[in-house]
């Protein structure tokens, strides 16, 4: 039986003026998982979160989403609608705007800020925002102005305005940077909530964060643009060859 991949990457390579950012790089991801994505500086994380999205091309190799859906070609907002959500490792809210006006203008379908804010919400998008509160913690700040919470709070804000488009993949860049150890945690469980509903990929370089969230799943370990080393987190932890390039790094 042939495994469900949601996204598939084979053969990538790319190129920078002369460097070699991505190299014959192979990634597979089953739908429902969470993966856990590590590397030192330099290894290509950005650039390969850049390839799936179509912030960059490829110079040669396959980027598949679902089955048999070629990304590459496609132009960001068109992976976007497809399903694919990236969150950046700056969270990126509407200040001005309440928490729940946040979710209310990240809801699937087309729209603009006046027309969303001033035309009649339905009952199922109410219900979908109630939801979506629950899910990030944020029902008793419903109200608050998004540029009034902790930097917690908003990156899972943003996680919330990105489930608000039913992804179907999440890519998720460093969302523990600049947390504190308890914001760091429920970051954790609120990712771990999602795996099985949607596909996650999240790249991380706190390895406290990362043997929390990667504790029933692979992790994947990039170096020069490609990968390294897959597996679990404590034989990961334990190849000689990550903790040479990554781990020994103090990382």
């Amino acid at each position: 039986m042939k495994t469900d991949w949601i996204l598939t990457v084979e053969g990538v390579n790319k190129t920078f003026d002369g460097f070699k950012a991505i190299s014959d790089l192979n990634f597979y991801l089953k739908r429902g998982e969470l993966r856990v994505v590590i590397g030192p500086n330099g290894a290509g994380k950005s650039t390969f979160f850049d390839l799936i999205t179509g912030r960059t091309k490829p110079d040669s190799g396959k980027i598949e989403f679902g089955k048999d859906t070629d990304l590459i070609g496609l132009n960001e907002y068109q992976i976007n609608r497809l399903g694919v959500g990236r969150k950046f490792q700056t969270p990126s809210v509407y200040t001005d705007h309440t928490v729940w006006e946040n979710l209310q203008l990240s809801l699937k379908g087309p729209r603009g800020v006046f027309a969303t804010l001033f035309q009649r919400i339905t009952p199922a998008q109410r219900t979908r925002i109630d939801e979506l509160l629950e899910v990030i913690r944020l029902q008793a700040k419903r109200d608050w102005r998004a540029g009034a919470l902790a930097h917690g709070e908003k990156q899972w804000l943003e996680i919330g305005m990105l489930l608000a488009q039913d992804p179907e993949l999440l890519l998720v860049d460093e969302p523990a940077a600049g947390m504190t150890d308890d914001e760091t945690h429920r970051t954790g469980e609120l990712l771990i909530s999602l795996a099985g509903k949607h596909s996650i990929v999240v790249v991380e370089h706190d390895m406290t964060f990362v043997k929390q969230i990667a504790r029933d799943g692979e992790l994947t370990v990039l170096h020069q643009g490609s990968v390294l080393c897959e597996g679990r987190f404590d034989a990961v932890q334990a190849n000689p060859k990550v903790r040479e390039v990554y781990l020994g790094r103090g990382k």
